[in-house]
């Protein structure tokens, strides 16, 4: 049985390095595919999937970002804004009071995935328990993620759904594809400001409350502009084929 999940956070406020120099003029999050921007495609997605409320956090151009939310009829959109950049984690402790006491989507600006079957964030929704899970992670094999250009992957992952780290000689088959269910729950006792999500999901695994899915739709990484020119190409690949 799925939760309902009506709030998610869309992850905004980096500088968007390894992009330059697209990312000297525009933030990354509005790099656009298919003539929209990624930002949006992220929230067009969590409002098809019943999110109502969406909290965006913004640093770098961050007024760039917020002149284009304000085009957005739907859903309704709050900012978070950041002074100084606080990573993954510190931006989502800054923006608790907006978010809620229910679990949460968060979603990476720059994450672009079509959905198989089931929607992904459906099946994120579907794998969180809130008596065994305070956690779950939407990983994508890195064989089939288009633009992906590591070969050491994140994750391994059992046959419960349970995740486990690489080792430090290992390549693991499955990466963290930006796009996860969390409870507030896990920011309790934060870390001190600055620190990443990864610090969360460590503590998560170590009390056994983390869980992951496996996308089964497509995933694109938009990193660099010769992976940004490939996402670009494979796209209109698959809409001459269609």
């Amino acid at each position: 049985m799925s939760i309902q999940v009506k709030t998610a956070m869309v992850l905004a406020a980096g500088r968007g390095e390894r992009l330059r120099p697209i990312t000297d003029r525009i933030p990354k999050p509005l790099v656009t595919l298919g003539g929209r921007t990624l930002l949006d495609h992220a929230i067009d997605r969590l409002e098809t999937a019943g999110v109502e409320r969406v909290v965006v956090n913004v640093h770098y151009l961050g007024e760039q970002i917020v002149a284009q939310l304000d085009r957005r009829n739907s859903p309704k959109i709050l900012i978070s804004r950041e002074p100084s950049l606080l990573e993954t984690g510190g931006g989502i402790v800054n923006a608790l009071p907006l978010l809620g006491s229910e679990p949460f989507f968060a979603v990476n600006a720059d994450s672009y995935w079509l959905d198989g079957t089931v929607s992904a964030l459906g099946r994120l929704a579907a794998a969180f328990d809130p008596e065994t899970t305070d956690a779950v992670l939407l990983l994508q094999r890195t064989v089939s993620a288009v633009g992906y250009d590591h070969e050491e992957g994140d994750f391994m992952l059992d046959p419960l759904g349970v995740p486990a780290r690489r080792g430090e000689s290992e390549i693991a088959p499955y990466l963290f594809a930006g796009i996860q269910l969390l409870s507030p729950k896990l920011f309790v006792e934060p870390p001190p400001t600055p620190f990443s999500l990864n610090r969360i999901y460590d503590a998560a695994l170590d009390a056994g409350r983390l869980r992951a899915v496996v996308h089964d739709g497509e995933w694109y990484h938009v990193s660099t502009p010769d992976g940004l020119a490939l996402v670009e190409a494979r796209l209109e690949l698959r809409r001459t084929e269609h």
